[in-house]
């Protein structure tokens, strides 16, 4: 503002000024209106630069996701497995069972484990969407719970297959269901070591980028095209490569 008031104080007095000129001076009217130019276009620029100097930063763009291209590092001790414990790929979710997107998941990834026996082992981990899915803190807390009965996956699958009955009494009847223990059952449910094993989940999810559910990675590179061919994609030139090896 300050540079404009200026440029705009000078044009008017160097306007004066050539009208204060004699009338038969045309160099010196035609060298006084190049230096008006010159000091006109250099205001202009300082006015361009100061400008910009004050523009607020850019927003920072919130992260939406893991990166395509990173691979990362997810350890997997203490989680349930499913498959051969030494496999050379390893498939990891993060999930919630009450996720709708997440059952859908359920059968590929049963796909892609059949379809390399040998080569493939899952590795289930807890990301329960709180703020949207109220009954998923629980049921992940279930799923462990049962798991430390060696139920783990029986529990799992019940859990999917019941995602709008989720609530404390249906937990406690699945449990019955499969034979659990049903009052340790309950004290593991509350205990601070189950619920410690799902915050654990969460937090490697965050730092992992993970923002929804279900999120996938094979060999710790996220899975970008959920689908048959997207494993096949991402498995293939895996199981290769250790062959040549």
């Amino acid at each position: 503002m300050l540079i404009r008031k200026l440029s705009t104080a000078l044009s008017f007095a160097l306007v004066l000024a050539a009208g204060c000129a004699p009338p038969d001076n045309s160099e010196e009217l035609a060298e006084l209106s190049q230096q008006q130019k010159q000091i006109l276009a250099k205001l202009n620029d300082m006015e361009k630069k100061l400008e910009t100097a004050q523009a607020p930063a850019p927003p920072r763009q919130r992260p939406t996701g893991p990166e395509p291209d990173k691979q990362y590092d997810l350890p997997v001790a203490g989680s349930p497995i499913m498959g051969p414990e030494n496999a050379p790929i390893t498939i990891v979710e993060f999930s919630d069972y009450q996720c709708p997107f997440c059952a859908r998941a359920e059968p590929l990834i049963h796909e892609a484990l059949k379809a390399y026996p040998e080569k493939t082992r899952f590795v289930y981990k807890h990301f329960p969407l709180e703020s949207i899915h109220p009954q998923a803190m629980p049921a992940a807390q279930a799923a462990v719970a049962a798991q430390k009965q060696g139920k783990f996956w029986e529990m799992h699958e019940i859990l999917f297959k019941n995602q709008r009955a989720l609530q404390d009494d249906k937990l406690v009847e699945y449990a019955k269901q499969l034979g659990l223990d049903v009052d340790k059952f309950q004290a593991d449910m509350k205990s601070e070591e189950v619920q410690k094993q799902v915050r654990d989940d969460m937090r490697m999810a965050r730092t992992a980028g993970v923002r929804g559910t279900p999120t996938i990675f094979v060999n710790g590179k996220l899975l970008r095209n959920r689908s048959s061919e997207g494993f096949k994609e991402m498995i293939d030139p895996l199981v290769a490569g250790k062959a040549q090896g």
